[in-house]
């Protein structure tokens, strides 16, 4: 697996998101980075000469070459690369969401299962600070409010803003309430481009919680919120000013007295949450153990989208 005690690993699509995963990736001592795979040669050898590797025309050539590799191409062919990748025995770090369609997730869950490979999803607020420290406080949400907003941008317009943004936030929820979907209401409508831009979902979970999920690519700034209550306790977590927030209801006078709200921001580092995302796949192909976002949560929090998109739909 190794060269000089190094896991070999490339990167296929390096456009904004692929050349951050490329420069992560060639900063860490215990990694050789191969080289890069791109469908625009140009820009497939400038990120190759940025960071001292190979530029591949044949993705395939790459795939001999490496134990792992970190997929970031367009959605709609997340599956192609993704499938080529397994079936040629390597690790796989797909960026999200999943793919762009659930008979295809499936069918990737089922290969890497198959074939013993570690398979992640690149969620990558689930290595945000904020949730891992939001994480710890959580016992049992009852009511999610969710806003991620942002300026319209041409990259991610191949998918519908609830592909494209609200699957962040999706995945976080499913990941906090761990209790079945029952009920769903969704709108959303195009504005700038031909897929829907703007979408608002209302989620109905088994145990009772309700989580209000708002996913806007045309709004005047940039907002990544999330606001979770509970019994005793409220969390808000702004990921654009890296802060968090609880609010606890205690009991200072006994269990009879009157409650009183308390509230504290919590210090949390900004870090480098794409680099901690990376790292941690890079030690799970290492050491051969299950990812913190598998491929099986990326197709839950898929089927989650798909069921918003047929909800805006029907109205």
């Amino acid at each position: 697996m190794t060269e000089e005690g190094r896991l070999k690993v490339g990167v296929i699509g390096v456009g904004y998101l692929g050349r951050l995963h490329a420069e992560k990736l060639a900063s860490f001592p215990d990694v050789r980075l191969v080289g890069v795979c791109d469908a625009d040669p140009a820009r497939g050898n400038a990120v190759a000469r940025e960071f001292s590797t190979e530029h591949f025309d044949d993705r395939g050539r790459l795939l001999a070459a490496v134990d792992a590799v970190s997929i970031a191409v367009p959605t709609t062919d997340h599956y192609p690369v993704a499938i080529d990748s397994m079936r040629s025995g390597v690790h796989v770090l797909l960026e999200k969401p999943i793919t762009s369609n659930l008979r295809q997730a499936r069918a990737l869950v089922r290969e890497s299962s198959k074939r013993g490979l570690v398979f992640q999803i690149g969620h990558v607020e689930r290595f945000n600070p904020a949730v891992r420290q939001a994480a710890s406080v959580l016992a049992e949400p009852r009511f999610i409010e969710c806003h991620r907003l942002g300026p319209f941008g041409v990259r991610g317009t191949d998918v519908d803003v609830v592909l494209d943004l609200m699957i962040h936030d999706i995945d976080l929820i499913l990941s906090f309430v761990r209790s079945p979907v029952t009920r769903i209401q969704a709108v959303g409508v195009p504005v700038v481009s031909a897929n829907v831009d703007i979408a608002n979902a209302r989620l109905a979970f088994e145990n009772g919680c309700v989580a209000n999920v708002t996913a806007s690519r045309v709004s005047a700034r940039k907002q990544r919120k999330i606001r979770i209550f509970q019994e005793d306790a409220y969390v808000s977590m702004d990921f654009v000013e890296h802060s968090i927030q609880v609010f606890r209801r205690t009991f200072p006078h006994g269990p009879q007295g009157v409650p009183e709200i308390s509230g504290e921001i919590v210090e949390t580092q900004k870090g480098d949450s794409l680099r901690d995302e990376i790292r941690a796949f890079v030690d799970c192909a290492r050491e051969g153990v299950p990812p913190l976002v598998s491929g099986r949560e990326g197709l839950e929090a898929l089927e989650v989208a798909f069921r918003i998109l047929r909800g805006m739909r029907r109205r």
